[in-house]
């Protein structure tokens, strides 16, 4: 979800074509910058919503405890 998220902010962003940018601004961009590519290396890439569920329901079954 955060990588899903952070993709379409970023995908807006450069959409709605902002030049001017404060330092709080500067500031979270490099925060989800830094973010994605983090994010950008680990499996979760991959996921989706409907994998997620597909897992936890296969999961259900099995009646795992915290």
């Amino acid at each position: 979800q955060v990588f899903q998220l952070l993709t379409d902010l970023k995908q807006q962003r450069k959409e709605s074509g902002r030049n001017k940018q404060s330092s709080g601004q500067q500031n979270l961009n490099t925060i989800m910058y830094e973010t994605l590519k983090y994010i950008s290396k680990t499996p979760c890439r991959y996921q989706s919503p409907e994998t997620v569920r597909d897992f936890l329901m296969a999961m259900k079954g099995h009646k795992l405890t915290k």
